[in-house]
């Protein structure tokens, strides 16, 4: 089919030229014995006009019919400085209607006013609007580049299964029954965890991988159940190899694709010292408003909230927002505190404002002058700020407040105006947590995390405070990457399996096969996965996941264009043999 040029690629300078486009009709507007037409392709927007002669052949002509146009391109009498073609317009002299078209359920624009949940039913024509159109483009692109990237550096793309062994210690996995076993079920991937570090057993020493996952997990606003990750995994290495990989492919990407020089090397900051500052293991870099530890300023206090709360081994921490005390009634402040309360089971919000160099607020009659004046200059009070404090268990204090630091932010609109992107190495993070419900601990990453060296004698007698060689990457407060060093010695592998209260036996049950693997000459080794889909967020500026991804689910996991998951036919069933026991 004859097509000369991209509908969106013509210029001032292509004037004069005959060419043949061919796209959907985006607008067609009638005037008299002319008619215009913005005809639309991937490359984008350009203005026909038709005159009378060619009136006969669009009569029928509306919005997303696919028409073939021959023509001259002509400078336009006034320019549209709102579309990259606006300076010039096609004449056209000969037209072919290619297909017709119903009048589509939703507006094809970038301002369509549809419902989410409508988008996702017809999102073949969602995906028509330009601005998801780009977002797929820089999804190809960015892959391109971490191919190319990784590819100088020697790493090589090596494909793992999709098919394979359901092995727990995670979310949930998707099983797949087997036709061939009855009674017998594939998983598929959560990640390629397991082959990666069978690969480097292998002696492949630098593999990657654009892998898909899936999770039978609780969605999140960032996670969908099928999601793709950059995969990578590398022997004799240790945490400083690791990330000058990862910082050599940021600088790559962010270069090529938004044309922003990131850093050399990242900021590095430890778990522990990331929930005192930020009261989150993913922080948001571009604004200040730390946390400061104020306990010792109430050592003494006769204030019995912070003296009980102090006696229990609990914090009295603080942030305070500059000139924003003008901006928080009490109603809002109200509304604060029922955010800690509900949401990190805090027990309340004490506030402070200065106003014309006098503290007022709900503790201001609680405390001494003393404390109020250790108070103004360990936090630097002047008129007009705002001091949020909470007094409670260590974690729900810095969680708290940590969520009212990137809410405030938010509110006051103290995020930056010029593009910026601050990344964030997280290191040390806890190598176990605790599980309520089976009363045991578990790995806070996965069980092949190699445990901090200082801290491999206190597995079994204090694995609340051990701490793993684990990593993330945070980039303007979402979670890009995550990784470690993993346990390469068998014996390790054995004692961190025993930590979590699991048996060899049992070990052997769920792993088997790469515990076999492990004696024949592991290697060091170590890697990461980024999260793709999270990277293009930040890459094209949506707080949406489903903005980057071609065929999401919505909120509830349902494909609703394909109204899946759905049922199968008996006869399927039966060939597997399985039968439906539904839930009530």
């Amino acid at each position: 089919m004859e097509r000369t040029c991209g509908n969106g690629t013509l210029r001032l300078a292509d004037a004069g030229k005959k060419v043949t486009l061919i796209g959907w009709v985006q607008r067609r507007r009638n005037f008299g014995a002319l008619v215009f037409i913005d005809l639309r392709d991937r490359s984008g927007l350009v203005q026909v006009v038709f005159d009378e002669t060619l009136s006969d052949s669009i009569k029928d002509v509306r919005s997303e019919y696919i028409l073939q146009v021959t023509g001259t391109v002509v400078e336009r009498k006034e320019a549209n400085p709102k579309m990259e073609t606006g300076e010039i317009e096609v004449h056209a002299e000969a037209v072919k209607i290619i297909n017709s078209a119903a009048t589509p359920p939703i507006m094809i624009s970038d301002d369509t006013d549809a419902l989410e949940d409508t988008r996702l039913k017809y999102r073949y024509l969602d995906l028509r609007r330009p601005s998801l159109q780009k977002i797929l483009m820089t999804r190809h692109k960015v892959c391109m580049i971490t191919r190319k990237t990784l590819d100088s550096m020697g790493f090589v793309e090596v494909e793992t299964p999709i098919l394979a062994r359901s092995t727990p210690e995670g979310a949930r996995d998707y099983l797949v029954p087997s036709r061939l076993y009855n009674g017998k079920f594939w998983a598929l991937p959560q990640s390629p965890q397991i082959y990666k570090q069978l690969l480097m057993i292998g002696g492949m020493e630098k593999y990657f991988q654009i892998a898909r996952c899936f999770r039978d997990e609780d969605l999140r606003a960032d996670r969908q159940p099928t999601f793709t990750q950059i995969d990578v995994e590398m022997s004799f290495v240790d945490e400083n190899d690791v990330f000058a990989v990862v910082e050599k492919l940021m600088q790559a990407i962010f270069m090529e694709i938004r044309g922003y020089k990131v850093e050399d090397h990242f900021v590095r900051m430890t778990w522990d010292e990331c929930m005192k500052r930020y009261g989150s293991d993913k922080p948001d870099l571009r604004y200040g408003y730390e946390i400061q530890n104020i306990g010792e300023i109430f050592a003494d206090t006769d204030f019995t909230v912070f003296r009980t709360v102090l006696d229990s081994n609990g914090e009295v921490d603080a942030v305070k927002f500059d000139q924003a005390a003008s901006r928080y009634s009490r109603k809002k402040l109200d509304e604060l505190q029922e955010f800690i309360k509900h949401n990190f089971r805090a027990k309340a919000l004490a506030w402070l404002k200065m106003e014309k160099g006098e503290l007022s607020g709900s503790i201001v009659k609680a405390i001494s002058d003393a404390e109020k004046q250790a108070l103004i200059e360990k936090l630097a009070i002047t008129d007009d700020d705002l001091v949020l404090i909470v007094a409670d268990k260590p974690h729900v204090a810095e969680t708290a407040l940590g969520a009212l630091r990137i809410r405030l932010a938010h509110e006051l609109d103290r995020l930056p105006k010029e593009e910026t992107y601050k990344f964030l190495w997280v290191t040390d993070f806890p190598m176990f947590e605790w599980d309520e419900e089976e009363q045991r601990w578990q790995a806070a990453h996965h069980p092949f995390t190699a445990p901090r060296v200082n801290d491999i004698n206190e597995l079994f007698t204090d694995p609340e405070h051990v701490m793993s060689r684990a990593y993330d990457l945070v980039l303007n407060g979402y979670e890009q990457l995550s990784g470690s060093i993993r346990i390469y010695d068998q014996n390790m592998q054995e004692k961190v399996f025993e930590s979590i209260g699991m048996t060899m036996e049992q070990a052997q049950q769920k792993f088997g096969f790469f515990l076999e693997a492990f004696k024949y000459g592991t290697p060091p080794h170590g890697g990461f996965a980024i999260g793709l889909e999270r990277l293009i967020m930040v890459l094209c500026g949506t707080d949406n996941i489903r903005d980057v991804v071609a065929f999401p689910t919505n909120n509830s996991a349902v494909d609703l264009m394909s109204d899946s998951p759905n049922v199968v036919d008996q006869a399927q069933l039966d060939i597997l043999g399985l039968s439906i026991n539904k839930k009530d």
